[in-house]
C-alpha cells in the first residue's frame, strides 16, 4: 500500500487580527491569514519582492490560543496539511478555498506582553464550520 504526504511548514507574518468562531457542536475554530515574502533581482539589477497569502484554520485549543495571542503583523511559523473545500452559493455560483488546516504554531517574535515563544499543537479532527 503507498502512502501520500500532506504536509505545509510557513513562517510569514499575520495579516490580520484572527477571527474566531463556533461550529453548532460549540468547537471554537479560528481563521487568519498569513503572508510569506521573497525577493531577487532581475536580470536587470531591479530588486523585486513578492508575497504569497495563506488562509489558515485553526481548531479547538489551538484556535483559542491563536485568537488570544495571535495578531496582525506577529511573526508565526505554521505546521499543517493543504485542505481544499467546495460549496455552491446561494445564487448557484461554484467556490472553492484551499486552506492550510493548522496542527502546530509557533510565535516568532518577542512582544512587549512578555509572551515567550510557545509550541502548541491540536491533534482533533475537523468539524464542519457553520
Amino acid at each position: 500500500m503507498s502512502r501520500g504526504l500532506n504536509k505545509v511548514m510557513i513562517i510569514g507574518r499575520i495579516g490580520r487580527d484572527p477571527e474566531m468562531r463556533y461550529t453548532p457542536s460549540g468547537r471554537p475554530v479560528t481563521t487568519f491569514c498569513i503572508g510569506t515574502s521573497r525577493s531577487w533581482n532581475t536580470s536587470d539589477g531591479e530588486h523585486r519582492t513578492e508575497t504569497e497569502w495563506f488562509n489558515v484554520v485553526a481548531w479547538s485549543n489551538l484556535a483559542e490560543i491563536c485568537k488570544q495571542y495571535l495578531c496582525k503583523d506577529r511573526l508565526v511559523y505554521v505546521e499543517g496539511r493543504l485542505q481544499t473545500r467546495h460549496w455552491e452559493d446561494q445564487e448557484g455560483h461554484k467556490h472553492n478555498a484551499t486552506e492550510i488546516v493548522a496542527n502546530e504554531m509557533i510565535m516568532l517574535d518577542e512582544r512587549k506582553e512578555n509572551m515567550n515563544s510557545s509550541v502548541l499543537e491540536e491533534d482533533d479532527e475537523n468539524e464542519t464550520i457553520q
